[in-house]
């Protein structure tokens, strides 16, 4: 697959989300340069294709889960596609909705103290 058609798949994808397809017009020449250089890495490592592709999917799906905090019900629908069927392909590319959240916990209370301090500081100032 050469940059424009990993490009135009990735339009593809953005396509049912007006926003996502709005960012990718406007950074669309650094998102095929940046594609470019992606697949022809993959390529002259030896990835095979069926394995980009699973990578791609389980990366992209992964991104859209964390921007909607593990909820699936939103990020089926900025993705255009049921939840049941994220939630298939989830469970295909061995993405778990705990790997996700994991990601999102809060951080220890130790540090949250300080954040705390700085953002009192911050209203008092």
């Amino acid at each position: 697959m050469d940059a424009s058609g990993a490009a135009g798949s990735l339009k593809f994808l953005s396509g049912r989300n007006a926003v996502g397809y709005g960012k990718l017009i406007e950074q669309g020449v650094d998102v095929r340069r940046e594609l470019d250089s992606l697949v022809t890495q993959m390529h002259s490592s030896g990835v095979r294709y069926e394995d980009a592709v699973r990578e791609f999917k389980r990366q992209y799906l992964r991104e859209v889960l964390v921007a909607n905090r593990g909820n699936q019900c939103k990020a089926a629908d900025e993705l255009g596609i049921h939840r049941n069927t994220l939630s298939r392909t989830m469970a295909e590319l061995g993405l778990s909705l705990a790997e996700v959240r994991a990601g999102l916990k809060r951080p220890p209370r130790s540090e949250r103290l300080m954040y705390g301090a700085a953002r009192q500081g911050y209203r008092q100032g």
